[in-house]
């Protein structure tokens, strides 16, 4: 049985995902990703839900300010939920004017502007009001009031209706500045961009024929764009699978996304980049419980806003989700130096990442082989190994090829 090959850096430099590794990886991420369908179908509910409250005879009619994205629908990072492969929470921030009556006030104008909206349901949350659709998409739509001249910064409402444990109060928030300050250090990596978004819109069926980035026609836009944003995406779903049957608060995607922005480094593979943010997230709680702290992350754009205010409540907590996340990337760092075998790769995948997408995933990849396999184009064989010719034969089929073997091994980075 063949090793999971790493290829080196330079090896076929003009291909993304030249490294096995990278190239699983890449399909662990389109199948987890908002597909295009879904894709146009948000920013369609996004207009409508605007339009809706601020409709005439509406209570917030004439008092909305602004409406913007936030989270991962802000930065293209939308992943699916927890314990799910369907289902998609997306993030909306409605800035509201007019008289301050509250937080819970507050609230109570968004759930009356929303009564009645056509969805399964409408539930009311701590800080936001949830819209639930038949198809699994869920849209969280947050009311703010700005409390500064700066853009977009101001606070949120944090109010459980009917109990006194939790007072009503505002939370500082400026997710737009936050928004925008992923963004300027995550550029699109355009190499990278147009080989994912090829197989993503392949995968839903659609023609993607563009060139180049400046090609792409509106209707076909390029939904992942660095090789960051797919490592967070991937971070996120780790995440999701890890507390799958949690009914407590979970380690908050915001604070994921503020990790992954410090630790972008455009350019790098998507193994080293998933890698280097597990890594910058579990060593921040790390350093934190060798001081006897919980973790503290602030927005870098607004530090009185604290993204870390409901999680982690104890040491256990956050020191669980660090060792979540050395685990990751303790397996992935072995896979990268080959000292494991495809198929023990393929089963610990499904531990960190979920069954059913990497099921998906590694039989995208065999398939998406079996083409390079015909088309000429050097691949890796099933259990691993790189195709290579057998001899100067012509190169017809995968039968001709002979597999490179290297050393057993199956350790996937346990501290032994």
């Amino acid at each position: 049985m063949s090793n999971f090959p790493s290829l080196r850096r330079d090896d076929r430099p003009d291909d993304p995902f030249a490294d096995p590794l990278d190239a699983v990886l890449a399909e662990l991420a389109i199948n987890i990703q908002l597909p295009p369908g879904l894709h146009a179908k948000a920013v369609e509910r996004y207009e409508a839900v605007r339009r809706y409250i601020e409709r005439p005879g509406s209570p917030l009619e004439g008092r909305v300010a602004c409406f913007y994205p936030q989270g991962s629908m802000a930065i293209d990072a939308t992943t699916s939920t927890r314990g799910t492969d369907d289902e998609y929470d997306l993030d909306i921030v409605a800035e509201i004017e007019g008289p301050d009556l509250g937080p819970e006030a507050l609230l109570d104008d968004l759930e009356a502007a929303l009564e009645s909206y056509p969805v399964s349901k409408v539930v009311r949350q701590t800080r936001c009001i949830t819209l639930y659709y038949a198809d699994g998409m869920h849209l969280d739509i947050t009311p703010s009031r700005r409390r500064a001249p700066k853009e977009k910064e101001g606070e949120i409402p944090h109010a459980k209706k009917g109990t006194r444990s939790d007072p009503a109060r505002y939370v500082p928030m400026n997710s737009y500045a936050l928004g925008k300050w992923y963004c300027a250090r995550t550029p699109t990596e355009e190499r990278f961009a147009l080989a994912l978004n090829r197989q993503l819109y392949e995968q839903a069926g659609i023609a993607f024929a563009a060139a180049d980035v400046e090609d792409v026609p509106p209707q076909t836009p390029l939904i992942i764009k660095s090789v960051t944003t797919v490592a967070l995406q991937l971070i996120k779903r780790h995440r999701n699978i890890a507390y799958a049957t949690e009914t407590g608060r979970i380690p908050p995607s915001v604070m994921l996304s503020c990790h992954a922005g410090h630790a972008a480094r455009p350019g790098m593979r998507l193994a080293e980049m998933l890698i280097r943010q597990a890594r910058w997230t579990a060593r921040a709680i790390d350093d934190a419980a060798k001081r006897g702290q919980l973790l503290v992350v602030p927005n870098p754009e607004f530090p009185v806003e604290r993204f870390t205010d409901r999680w982690p409540e104890s040491q256990l907590q956050q020191t669980t989700y660090s060792r979540h996340l050395h685990t990751l990337a303790n397996g992935l760092e072995a896979a990268r130096t080959g000292d494991v075998q495809l198929e023990d790769l393929q089963e610990w995948l499904r531990g960190q990442f979920g069954d059913r997408v990497v099921t998906r995933s590694v039989k995208a990849f065999n398939q998406r082989l079996g083409r390079q396999v015909q088309s000429r184009q050097h691949g890796y064989t099933r259990s691993g190994g790189l195709f290579v010719p057998a001899a100067p034969a012509i190169i017809g089929a995968a039968t001709s090829l002979a597999p490179v073997a290297a050393r057993a091994h199956t350790n996937m980075g346990e501290r032994r």
